[in-house]
């Protein structure tokens, strides 16, 4: 079992920045990707940026440029800096980990509970 404990939602201006922060625990496999997924309300979930133990990222199209994902290893954990946030940037944001090095989770991923990410004037 994994565990997973997202941390640094809140509300902002547009235009302001987040961190978010995600600390994993238990039983991690070696090789792994970690995620940020979000989901506003009356929409799926969808990717934001993922990263491989390795160091590869991938993002969505809607936050290149604004978001950066990076990953303490030794730490178990996984960040989005999140800059020039827009309206369309509220949502629960999720952090995922899944075994091996693969942009989409499959049926093994773990899941945190969600933190709120709210831009709003």
């Amino acid at each position: 079992q994994v565990q997973l404990v997202e941390s640094g939602g809140g509300l902002v201006q547009p235009g302001g920045s987040l961190r978010l922060s995600c600390a994993a625990s238990g039983s991690i496999f070696s090789i792994n990707t970690m995620g940020w997924y979000r989901q506003a309300p009356g929409k799926q979930r969808e990717l934001v940026a993922v990263i491989t133990s390795g160091g590869s990222t991938n993002y969505a199209d809607s936050v290149k440029g604004r978001f950066t994902i990076s990953r303490n290893n030794a730490k178990n954990t996984v960040y989005l800096q999140m800059n020039s946030l827009k309206l369309e940037d509220t949502a629960v944001y999720y952090c995922s980990i899944w075994p091996g090095w693969a942009w989409i989770p499959g049926g093994d991923a773990y899941w945190g509970q969600g933190t709120q990410v709210t831009v709003s004037s």
